[in-house]
């Protein structure tokens, strides 16, 4: 949590932005795993209310009364039944007066003060809601049936937000800066334990405890497997086996900020020959990246440069061909790279991703590609500027399924030698992934240590610092 006047400044702006009528910010209420006691644990509270609110307890709306110059915090305090097992907490009035809000009020009034908005008028701009409760609370509160909220949602408020989100402040950057340090440590764990005859639960187990003895927890599921062809690949009871790759994705979440990075590495801590030929692609990919960025430069243009590159390099090794101009152009690189380079950063993961990527990583001047395979899941491909952080996470992946698929169309077939590709099925997957802040005149790495990447320094890593296993 940030100081009073953080919180204050940022209501300010926001009605400057929207304008007129009332704003609703919904807190997130606890969410049940199985039964109503046993909730999901830590508590999340929704990332909007927390960048305007500042508060993490459950059961808050947050309402900015832009036309009256006002602002409330609804909410119920909680009985004695409940401190009983949870322990005393604040007031809602005391929660209110910490981050700047004079006025209070049980979360019933809540209806009372849509309802007079309503009848008088007044445009109510809320947020596009991703969880069923708060659907069911928006339909109580505004009668707007779930099927419709998404529809009739504030443009004009997901804009202004986007707007301040996406620009991070210093002592955001100095979050994100502390919970790329702990992604120091999940990934480093990992390094030391990874050796052929673990299974990939028992590291995967190691890194996400990591996250929870250091942070506040996992920013998103850990993906740590040997099928690393396969985008979001669950840690399952296989063993590690030697001579192939293991993909670790893994980040945390601390003081309300992410890190989100990506190794990949042998499991017996030496590349093979084939093994280096597509990891050193990737890693130039990655690097020039970070040779480009910097604001002003569309992420778009250099997600295809990248394309483009990885393309001439994938000819060079036979398993493309053709005109790499033409070979972008028709698709053809995403047999290799399904994905987008990478996505905003910040208070989530996939940062604003709630309220539609159109919105975040893309603006009225580009607009992205949802006909293409491939290039339809670019999360980010806008002008950067100083202050964004976004991800640089180029990746090859020999995916079986995909091949067999493409083959029998015979799909991009001029630009891809099947045969080839063929003997790739068993390869898996790599991919390197960083957090970037974009800095006035460039860009540079997030966290004071760097995961190890390069191959001879990831070899060297793995090798000194073997844990020893009981």
């Amino acid at each position: 949590m940030f100081d009073t006047k953080t919180y204050c400044k940022r209501r300010e702006a926001l009605k400057r932005l929207v304008d007129r009528g009332i704003i609703l910010l919904m807190g997130n209420n606890e969410s049940p795993a199985n039964y109503p006691a046993n909730a999901y644990a830590p508590f999340r509270q929704d990332s909007s209310f927390l960048y305007f609110f500042g508060q993490h307890r459950d059961g808050l709306v947050g309402v900015i009364d832009i036309d009256n110059n006002s602002e409330m915090l609804f909410g119920d305090d909680i009985d004695i039944e409940d401190i009983v097992w949870y322990g005393s907490v604040k007031s809602v009035k005391d929660l209110a007066m910490e981050v700047g809000v004079a006025h209070t009020a049980p979360m019933k009034e809540l209806t009372t003060l849509c309802e007079k908005a309503q009848k008088e008028g007044r445009p109510i701009h809320f947020l596009p809601p991703y969880r069923h409760d708060t659907m069911i609370q928006l339909m109580d509160l505004l009668h707007i049936h779930p099927s419709e909220q998404r529809a009739k949602a504030s443009m004009t408020l997901i804009k202004a937000i986007v707007k301040m989100r996406s620009t991070k402040e210093p002592q955001e950057i100095a979050a994100i800066e502390r919970a790329c340090e702990v992604g120091y440590a999940m990934h480093t764990k990992a390094m030391r334990m990874v050796r052929p005859g673990l299974t990939e639960r028992l590291i995967a187990g190691q890194v996400d405890g990591t996250a929870r003895s250091l942070a506040q927890g996992v920013s998103f599921a850990t993906i740590f497997s040997q099928h690393g062809e396969i985008m979001h690949g669950q840690p399952s009871s296989a063993v590690l086996e030697d001579g192939r790759l293991v993909l670790c994705d893994a980040g945390c979440e601390l003081d309300d900020y992410c890190s989100d990075n990506t190794r990949t590495m042998p499991v017996n801590g030496h590349f093979t020959q084939r093994q280096m030929e597509i990891y050193s692609i990737v890693e130039a990919c990655h690097d020039y990246v970070l040779e480009v960025a910097k604001p002003g430069v569309k992420y778009f243009d250099v997600h295809l440069d990248v394309c483009r590159m990885m393309t001439d390099r994938l000819k060079e090794l036979g398993l493309m061909k053709g005109d790499t101009e033409e070979a972008v152009r028709a698709g053809a690189h995403a047999m290799f790279l399904p994905h987008g380079l990478g996505h905003m950063m910040g208070m989530d993961v996939h940062d604003m991703e709630n309220f539609n990527q159109v919105y975040v990583g893309f603006d009225e001047e580009t607009r992205p590609n949802l006909e293409q395979f491939g290039t339809n899941c670019l999360r980010m491909g806008r002008r950067l500027e100083e202050g964004f952080v976004v991800t640089d996470e180029p990746g090859i992946y020999f995916i079986p399924d995909l091949i067999d698929d493409w083959k029998a169309k015979g799909h991009c077939a001029e630009y891809l030698n099947f045969d080839k590709i063929e003997t790739y099925k068993d390869f898996g997957g790599i991919r390197i992934e960083d957090d970037v802040l974009i800095t006035a005149d460039g860009c540079r790495f997030l966290g004071t240590q760097r995961i190890p990447y390069h191959p001879q320094e990831l070899e060297e890593y793995m090798a000194k610092n073997k844990e020893n296993i009981h």
